[in-house]
This record gives structure tokens, C-alpha cells and sequence, in this order.
């Protein structure tokens, strides 16, 4: 299927409201074809992927969304490989229709400079030619926290029509450089980081690499840390954490790593290293950690075993969840040679006024009960309470 592409005429107006007729596209915009391919080839196809992230793994997505229909989707210009998206195809109540959701995604191949942002809106353009115009559904977008001056990918879809929809309550991400010498690196993070790594430095700490055979025990470090700190966990750690790590692509599967007081473990680490930008997916810590500093020694061995071992230039911390103390570590680390930025608000969009209503709607209702949820959280006094100030939008 060949798809030919025009932005609106909206492109130029980033206050641009959502239309109701449906896009005209370019012919210079975009030749592309799409090829809806197994989760299994996805995954394989995607490992080369410098815009890879573990949200557009249909590993993932399918233990995490189990109700939803995974639909991985390439974007060939002839017979070259440009960029994919999973989309997530959700049904709407009483049978109404579906939205197609795209999270992190679509991404790209290459992150070639030149053509990034042009192979972008040539693969946005072939999701909304395949979701929007064939099969008249409401599509959802959520791009990614960009690690440089603006957000490219959010700015590109407001200038096509998309309108903006939920943004997280705390949504900064924490991207540390790792491009940097030893010397530098250590000079990027702060004074305070850098007082209390020496500190963790000196108290006989090590650092290993280990396999995923050794799961077990970070699971059992999981689940006593959240048992002790009385955290809220609604990460995907139970749904996806067995899957993910029993990845057999190498390449593909996160890395695992400890750091141990004498022969105790007294830090874990599970990192996402695929691609241009590695991921802080989990972490776990025993009591006696805090005292020792252990989480500065571990992800200071972590910010040079990436370095050294990938080809990724930035290492994603992941958020705050709205907790002061790990806003202070994260951007402590970040430092002056690292970026703090946002994850955008989720873009919508449908050409058809009746897709676009019944899928806002849907996502009005599940965001109500998703404010309902922390509401009720609040209340509870079996679990700490997040304390960070909410950030400016």
C-alpha cells in the first residue's frame, strides 16, 4: 500500500484547534508503505532501532495491555526499513468504534539529523492515513520526552491539528549525558551528588553486571524496599518484568545489575540499553542502603557501564512520581551537562466528528477515574504521600 501525504494547512499555526474535515496531504510529504508484521518480527526488526524504547516492545505492551489489541506496524520507502509504531487498538463502550493509541511512538530507524524530523512526520502521516482515513478511528499520540531544546515530535503533531489531551501530574524525565569522560561526568553532577558518591566510594562497595537468571533476587530486594518505603507501585513491573526479562535477543533484553556491602546485595538496577537513549526501568535497595549511598554507586557504575557497553548517548532516569527527595537525586545526577524535560500532553486526533467525540469522551471517563484513584490515594495512611511541588506546564 503506497501512501502519499500532505500537512494541513494548520502546519503553520501551532494554535492550530482540531479539525473535522479530513487532512489534505502533500504528494512531496511522503511515499511510504506500511506493512502490519508479527509481534515476534516487530521486536526482532525494531532492536536496530535507534528510537527503540520498552513501551513500543509488543513484549511489553501484551502482558501490559492484555485487553487491547497490539498492532506493530513498518514504514518502508522501497524496500528500506524507515520507522514503526505499535498501536494500541482499544475498543470503545457498546461496541461504538476503537481508538488507536501509539505510545512513545511512532519511532524511527535512523535519528539521523537531517531526516529525523521529516521521516517522523512521513510515518505520523501514514498512521493517521491508515487509523484516521481508512479505518475512521480516534488516534492517540503520546510522544516521548525529548532530550534537547524543544520537542520536535509534539510540536509537529499541534501544527497538523492534533489537540491536546491528559499530561501526567508530574511529567519531567531526568536525562544524565553519556557521552562524557570520567573527569567530565563528575564534574556535571553536583556538588552535593558528587560529596555523597565519594562518600559511597569509601564504604567498600562493589559493583557487578550480572544475568537475568539472577531475577529472583531482585524481585525479593522489590518487594521488601516497597514493603519498607510504603510506596504506591502502579508501574508495569508485575505485568511485563518476566517477560521482559526473558527476552532472548540479547541486544533486546535489559541488563541487571547489583552492588553488594561485603557479600550482601544492597542495590539493584534494571536498565533498558537498546537504542539511542538507555532507560532506568526498576530499582530496589535493602535497609542498610541510605546509610551506605549505595544508590550513587550504583548508578554512577551504571552512567559508565553504558558508556562503555552501548551506543546510547543519554540515560533516561525516568520520573519523580511526584517525591521531592527523588527529584533532588535525579537532578543531582542530570547536572549541568544533562537535560531535564517534560513527557508532552497525549495528542488526539480524528478527521470524523463522531470518532473524535466518542474517543474523547472514553478517555474523559478513564482520566476521571484516574483522578478518582490518586484522590482516594491521598487518603489512605498505609503508603507515603508524593510531596514535590507540581511543575509548571
Amino acid at each position: 500500500m503506497t501512501l502519499s501525504f500532505e500537512i494541513s494547512s494548520a502546519k503553520n499555526n501551532s494554535n492550530a484547534k482540531h479539525a473535522v474535515a479530513p487532512l489534505v496531504f502533500e504528494k512531496t510529504q511522503s511515499n511510504l508503505n506500511i506493512r502490519h508484521v508479527s509481534g515476534e518480527l516487530w521486536d526482532k526488526e525494531i532492536a536496530l532501532f535507534d528510537g527503540v524504547v520498552q513501551e513500543q516492545l509488543y513484549v511489553f505492551s501484551k502482558n501490559r495491555w492484555p485487553s487491547v489489541n497490539c498492532e506493530p506496524v513498518l514504514f518502508y520507502a522501497g524496500d528500506e526499513i524507515i520507522g514503526g509504531a505499535l498501536v494500541l487498538v482499544q475498543g470503545l463502550p457498546l461496541k461504538l468504534g476503537s481508538v488507536a493509541v501509539v505510545k512513545w511512538g511512532p519511532i524511527l530507524k535512523s535519528h539521523n539529523k537531517e531526516m529525523k524530523d521529516i521521516n517522523y512526520s512521513r510515518c505520523v502521516a501514514a498512521l493517521l492515513e491508515e487509523y484516521d482515513k481508512k479505518r475512521r478511528m480516534m488516534i492517540s499520540i503520546l510522544p516521548r520526552a525529548e532530550y534537547g531544546e524543544k520537542n520536535s515530535e509534539y510540536e509537529h503533531l499541534r501544527s497538523i491539528g492534533f489537540s491536546k489531551g491528559l499530561q501526567l501530574r508530574f511529567p519531567n524525565r531526568y536525562f544524565v549525558n553519556l557521552e562524557l569522560e570520567d573527569e567530565a561526568q563528575l564534574k556535571s553532577f553536583n556538588q552535593k551528588w558528587r560529596y555523597h558518591l565519594r562518600k559511597s566510594e569509601k564504604a567498600g562497595l562493589r559493583f557487578e553486571h550480572v544475568g537475568n537468571e539472577r531475577m529472583n533476587e531482585f524481585s525479593s530486594l522489590y518487594e521488601q524496599m516497597n514493603e519498607r518505603k510504603k510506596f504506591a507501585d502502579h508501574s508495569a513491573y508485575d505485568d511485563t518484568i518476566k517477560a521482559l526479562m526473558a527476552i532472548k535477543d540479547d541486544d533486546l533484553r535489559p541488563e541487571l545489575f547489583f552492588a553488594y556491602k561485603d557479600d550482601e546485595i544492597v542495590a539493584g538496577s534494571i536498565i533498558f540499553k537498546t537504542g539511542e537513549c538507555a532507560v532506568y526501568l526498576y530499582g530496589a535497595t535493602s535497609q542498610s542502603a541510605l546509610k551506605l549511598r549505595a544508590g550513587y554507586f550504583m548508578h554512577w557504575h551504571i552512567i559508565k557501564w553504558l558508556r562503555d557497553n552501548t551506543k546510547a548517548i543519554y540515560y533516561d532516569l525516568g520520573g519523580t512520581d511526584g517525591y521531592q527527595g527523588l527529584h533532588q537525586f535525579k537532578k543531582g545526577m542530570v547536572g549541568s551537562a544533562g537535560i531535564i524535560a517534560p513527557v508532552p500532553a497525549v495528542m488526539n486526533y480524528s478527521s470524523y466528528f463522531l470518532p473524535f467525540l466518542m474517543g474523547r469522551a472514553a478517555f474523559f471517563a478513564r482520566d476521571m477515574l484516574i483522578q478518582l484513584k490518586h484522590v482516594i490515594s491521598s487518603f489512605r495512611g498505609d503508603i507515603s504521600k508524593p510531596d514535590q511541588a507540581r511543575p509548571n506546564r
